[in-house]
Order: C-alpha cells, then sequence, then structure tokens
C-alpha cells in the first residue's frame, strides 16, 4: 500500500462523479475500504425506525463513504485540488502542495 495523500481532517476537493468541484472536511479514512467521509459530501437519505431516543422517526440525511480516488487535497493557495509530495523539513516528513509549495 503506498503512503495515504488524504488523512483526518484534511480539505479536500471531489474531482469526479456527482459531486466534482465540491470541497469538505475529512472525517475519518478507511484506508482499507479505500473509502473516506466528507463533510457535506455524497449524502444519502434513509430511513429510520421510531424508537426512544428519535420518537418520530423519518428520514435523516447523512454522508455516506467516498472512494479515495475520486478525492485530491485541496489548496487555499491554488483554489484547486493539487497533487502533493512528501518533503523532509527538520527531522519530520510534511505534505507539500507540487505547484504552491503549501503546506497541507
Amino acid at each position: 500500500m503506498s503512503i495515504a495523500r488524504i488523512k483526518k481532517d484534511d480539505t479536500v476537493m471531489v474531482i469526479s462523479g456527482e459531486y466534482a468541484g465540491k470541497t469538505g472536511k475529512v472525517r475519518s479514512v478507511s484506508p482499507k475500504d479505500g473509502t473516506a467521509i466528507v463533510e457535506g459530501v455524497n449524502m444519502r437519505t434513509h430511513a429510520v425506525r421510531r424508537s426512544q431516543e428519535n420518537t418520530a422517526g423519518g428520514f435523516v440525511k447523512a454522508e455516506a463513504p467516498i472512494r479515495l480516488c475520486k478525492l485530491m487535497p485541496y489548496d487555499p493557495d491554488a483554489k484547486k485540488g493539487v497533487r502533493i509530495r512528501r518533503v523532509k523539513e527538520g527531522d519530520k516528513f510534511v505534505r507539500k502542495s507540487a505547484k504552491t509549495g503549501h503546506v497541507l
């Protein structure tokens, strides 16, 4: 498996599919499945049964996982999705935008 380009709390941009062009913050990443859950992206509606906690029941909108291959890290300087490079700064590796050099 390669080095993960997308991590939790990153801002990402969707590059293909129904939500192409939208950006959001990554809530969680599942490297084994190759998916991530992004706020406000890939919204799905599902029915919720009535219970003591949810007395009304009804329909709930929630984010569904989206494939990592459809996401790119978002660079606020370039205002678009960018490729990244791992660069050693001091004793740590950091992820930088390949175009602008902005640290992600």
